[in-house]
């Protein structure tokens, strides 16, 4: 049985740049044996954001693929604070936040691009957790994805 950490270099993704806080607050906390992350968009490679509404200049495919992004920049910031993912026990909860239009009502869909990649890593036992996908009028600089999440510790 593979380690998270061998799981996620077999998928052959790279991690965007660990994103810095544009606001006041952290990007991470860890309370105990919890690991909490802050509401994370969709860093790219190069440190820009994808931008867009979906339904509007984005399609629920590449709605998706942003929610995969927004997941590997909160892998990113994983590995940049905590080291390995070896040391993520399970997924607790993941929280998605989807920018669209009104008429827009795939939300779970778009936020299936995060959570697929969670099991990815860490197996449908401990990569799965309970979540909430909702949709909202805008979110920071227009993003299409915004997703926080709380994990526990080994």
């Amino acid at each position: 049985m593979n380690t998270p950490q061998e799981n996620f270099e077999a998928l052959g993704l790279s991690l965007p740049p660990a994103p810095t806080p544009l606001g006041v607050y952290k990007p991470f906390l860890i309370d105990g044996k919890y690991l909490y992350l802050s509401g994370h968009g969709p860093v790219q490679d190069d440190k820009s954001l994808i931008i867009g509404r979906i339904g509007d200049t984005i399609d629920m495919e590449n709605g998706k693929l942003a929610a995969r992004q927004v997941g590997l920049t909160m892998l990113s910031t994983i590995q940049a604070n905590i080291g390995s993912f070896n040391s993520i026990k399970r997924v607790i909860k993941v929280l998605g936040m989807v920018n669209c239009t009104p008429n827009f009502e795939k939300h779970p869909y778009i936020i299936n691009g995060c959570s697929e990649l969670f099991a990815q890593v860490w197996g449908k036992e401990n990569g799965i957790g309970v979540r909430s996908a909702v949709g909202f009028g805008s979110l920071p600089d227009n993003i299409p994805v915004e997703i926080e999440a709380l994990f526990e510790l080994v």
